[in-house]
């Protein structure tokens, strides 16, 4: 076997193989999507009245916030029900809000360790509300406790979803990649006259020149 006759025959085995992982990746891509809307289709989470940029706004003006030192999404899920990646992420980004707006506009790590007979919260456990001789946590922190688990919840959901769509356009280009390298390998075989598909060509008329009878065409 030749060299240039291994080239086609390898350039035909890439393209097959290309094509196969990309039909793979579609497959598994769209599995994904349809995984991630399933799951968040279940959940039943829909988008509260004031899910949208303007409403926010108010609503942080309204607790006493800067709008302008809060994250303020661009994104609406007003009345929408959550069951995609993006609806989901921008669910979480609203549920950020509630929670600044709940806390005084405090992330968990501002918010001090324990209450205090005055609402406001302390760092030291001497002057903290006393429960059983203990002094008693502050309960406001729970808040971004439960708004993190969510909220990364939410956000994987996000990536599960971006990392499918992903897993699709990479099978995409599996694709035109493998048609590529099977154009590149058939239009060089046929251009080759020792390869396989010109050597038929030639062996036809021989064929029909020993027999006496006439070539048939193609």
């Amino acid at each position: 076997m030749g060299w240039r006759k291994a080239l086609e025959i390898g350039g035909v085995l890439a393209a097959i193989v290309l094509f196969a992982f990309g039909i793979a990746a579609i497959v598994i891509g769209l599995d994904g999507r349809s995984t991630v809307k399933d799951e968040l289709t279940a959940q039943m989470i829909t988008g509260t009245p004031d899910m949208t940029p303007t409403n926010i706004t108010a609503a942080v003006k309204e607790a006493g916030l800067d709008p302008a030192k809060i994250p303020i999404p661009s994104c609406s899920v007003a009345g929408q029900l959550v069951d995609t990646g993006g609806e989901a992420r921008c669910f979480a980004q609203y549920m950020n809000v509630h929670a600044l707006e709940s806390t005084g506009g405090l992330v968990y790590s501002q918010m001090p360790r324990y209450a205090s007979p005055d609402g406001k919260g302390t760092n030291d456990p001497k002057a903290a509300v006393q429960v059983n001789g203990k002094p008693q946590d502050n309960a406001a922190r729970n808040i971004w406790v439960t708004e993190t688990a969510l909220a990364t919840a939410l956000n994987a959901s996000y990536m599960a979803d971006q990392t499918a769509l992903f897993g699709v356009v990479v099978g995409i280009a599996l694709l035109i990649a493998g048609l590529g390298f099977a154009i590149l390998a058939i239009g060089g075989a046929l251009r080759n006259p020792e390869s396989i598909f010109n050597r038929k060509k030639k062996e036809a008329p021989a064929e029909a020149a020993a027999t006496g009878g006439a070539a048939p065409t193609t």
